[in-house]
């Protein structure tokens, strides 16, 4: 879902007490507790607040949203997000792509261009982009996950280390405050660690929405990233953070 400016408002008040009625909210954003009501239920149908007995929480970090949902959300925002970073891929580049609905967005971005080498372990990625003749796809080997076709393990892992590319693209389901960069599953975390072992430049796709999620397994740190791409600023805390490590933001339009 695109979140208005009292929206954000409300997952802000969450993220800053953990939980909180909704009388409060209702008394913070100056509304009724009728409007925070409706605006609780979205949220909670986009797997971005949950209800608890007495208030309003963040979900479950342990379990991420399903595919197909994630399919579908934000689709214009992930879209803006892979036609920058499109405009930004050199012809005859090679990149190492993972798991995520923005990657998927990004190989379907790219398919008009030349001369790619794509190593992923994402079985979306390699279907969209072997549709291109002049581009050469590499699938990493593992164990394929049947909700989203993504290929994690040992495996996946040591075939991703025999490969350096020249930029590594990557999704992420958590922007922390601090910077710390996280996902669901501690597989995809290991391989998505490796890719960005192996590449020269590491590019991050980022939707909005990933500064106010939270997943459990630690992935990376924001300031190891050199480009971060989103569809909006990051908040205040986290654009010093980027300046300070010199990371380039680039807002799609």
């Amino acid at each position: 879902m695109n979140l208005n400016p009292r929206q954000r408002s409300i997952l802000d008040a969450v993220r800053s007490q953990v939980t909180i009625s909704v009388e409060e909210l209702a008394q913070q954003l100056a509304v009724t507790p009728q409007t925070v009501r409706r605006d609780v239920k979205q949220m909670e149908e986009a797997r971005l607040l949950a209800r608890y007995h007495g208030g309003v929480g963040l979900p479950s970090s342990v379990e991420n949203i399903d595919y197909s949902q994630r399919q579908v959300m934000n689709i214009a925002a992930k879209r803006r997000i892979a036609a920058a970073v499109a405009a930004r891929v050199r012809p005859g580049s090679s990149l190492l792509i993972n798991i995520g609905t923005t990657t998927e967005e990004v190989a379907r971005a790219l398919r008009h261009h030349t001369g790619l080498h794509v190593v992923t372990n994402n079985l979306n990625v390699a279907t969209i982009m072997a549709g291109q003749p002049s581009c050469e796809v590499i699938v990493a080997g593992g164990v394929v996950r049947g909700r989203d076709r993504g290929i994690v393990g040992e495996a996946t892992v040591e075939f991703i280390r025999q490969f350096r590319v020249d930029i590594g693209i990557i999704g992420v389901s958590s922007i922390e405050p601090d910077g710390t960069l996280r996902d669901f599953d501690s597989r995809e975390v290991k391989v998505a660690q490796a890719i960005i072992e192996q590449s020269r430049e590491i590019w991050l796709v980022a939707d909005q929405d990933k500064f106010v999620r939270q997943a459990l397994v630690r992935l990376a740190h924001l300031s190891e990233m050199d480009r971060l791409f989103c569809d909006a600023e990051p908040p205040a805390a986290l654009r010093a953070l980027l300046e300070e490590a010199r990371v380039e933001v680039v807002v799609a339009p």
